[in-house]
């Protein structure tokens, strides 16, 4: 080969060596300058402290707490965060399970979730003693359950449903100096006030079925199969969960009602009232409550919507939720609703945007 051959080669070879560099070097640059994707967290692949916590004995947030020194009342801690909600359940008797639909909350909520079943019912002990089966009792146990987990002020809101939304309001009307925020779930302020609205949801029903239900009620036949059997298909399906089934915590929930307190203070079934509670009246008093309030009624409860959304405008501090295609637990058959009224209050509070400002 010539030498101005081998020339022109080495050029040629030279600037191909150089075009593939440049190439490569740009290349390099546009993958520098493009938005990095994240990339999802590392999976563990074997133990760390961080994983499970073996310093201290885990109960999955479970904590058996101390009332009066005698009992202990059952109590569990779901998430985490700044805002702390105790949930009433209601009955009297009940238990916590139907509230195992607030564990859904994300992770990422900021709030924390605590269940807690009240003495009495089937988590926690039950004292067979009669004369501990007064509101009076049961709201200086949610004082002591309160003192327990440590929630203030700045973080304590009490969520109390049916029978709870009595104890709630209770509870509010002798220690709210500790309470954030306080909810009243599908619970009327009157007892005689509940028992009419009864009375009005009955008389639309057919007068035969009325005429049945009349006999076995005025023989004390509570516990008759015909009675309960027409009193669940025709008042609760329509009033107390409008779902075609049980969810299963619901279920179980019943099937741990404490049916001896339950009749002691409520009387033999939601249909019909009686018990320690017939006379209950708190709306004189409603007025006295200064911390914000949020009232939640549903269109088919057992409970007047109406009289829900008067306990909104009569506390100081008042805010009214309105399910319109639940029942008396709205919590389930109208979720749609229900949480996302729910977490906005709470949110609205601890934030400092309730209640809202007037333009």
């Amino acid at each position: 080969m010539i030498p101005e051959q081998k020339q022109s080669l080495s050029t040629t070879m030279h600037n191909i060596f150089l075009q593939h560099t440049t190439a490569i070097i740009l290349l390099a640059l546009l993958a520098a300058c493009a938005p990095n994707k994240p990339q999802p967290p590392a999976k563990p692949t074997q133990f760390t402290p961080a994983l499970f916590d073996t310093s201290t004995l885990q109960t999955g947030g479970v904590k058996m707490i101390s009332i009066d020194g005698k009992y202990k009342v059952w109590t569990k801690k779901v998430g985490q965060g700044d805002i702390k909600l105790l949930l009433l359940h209601g009955g009297p008797a009940m238990t916590h399970e139907y509230f195992e639909c607030f564990e859904s909350l994300s992770k990422d909520s900021n709030i924390e979730i605590y269940l807690y079943d009240q003495l009495g019912s089937y988590y926690s002990d039950q004292p067979n003693d009669d004369n501990l089966w007064v509101t009076e009792r049961f709201v200086e146990e949610v004082e002591q359950v309160r003192q327990a987990l440590g929630l203030n002020k700045e973080n304590f809101y009490l969520l109390g449903h049916s029978w709870g939304g009595i104890l709630a309001m209770e509870y509010a009307l002798k220690y709210q100096q500790h309470l954030k925020g306080l909810i009243i779930s599908n619970m009327m302020a009157s007892i005689p006030d509940y028992e009419k609205y009864n009375g009005v949801l009955r008389s639309k029903m057919r007068p035969s079925l009325i005429d049945s239900l009349t006999k076995f009620e005025e023989k004390g036949d509570f516990k008759n199969p015909t009675y309960t059997q027409l009193v669940e298909k025709e008042y609760y399906a329509k009033h107390v969960l409008r779902l075609a089934e049980y969810p299963e915590p619901v279920a179980r929930s019943f099937k741990h009602l404490n049916e001896h307190i339950y009749v002691l203070m409520q009387g033999p079934s939601e249909f019909k009232v009686g018990g320690r509670l017939l006379k209950w009246e708190r709306k004189a008093d409603l007025k006295n409550i200064t911390v914000p309030t949020l009232a939640i009624g549903a269109e088919h409860d057992t409970m007047d919507p109406k009289a829900m959304e008067e306990i909104s405008k009569t506390v100081q501090n008042g805010r009214y939720l309105h399910c319109p295609n639940g029942s008396h637990m709205a919590m389930w058959d109208d979720q749609a609703h229900y949480f996302p009224g729910v977490i906005n209050f709470l949110y609205d509070v601890h934030y400092g945007r309730f209640p809202e400002k007037k333009k």
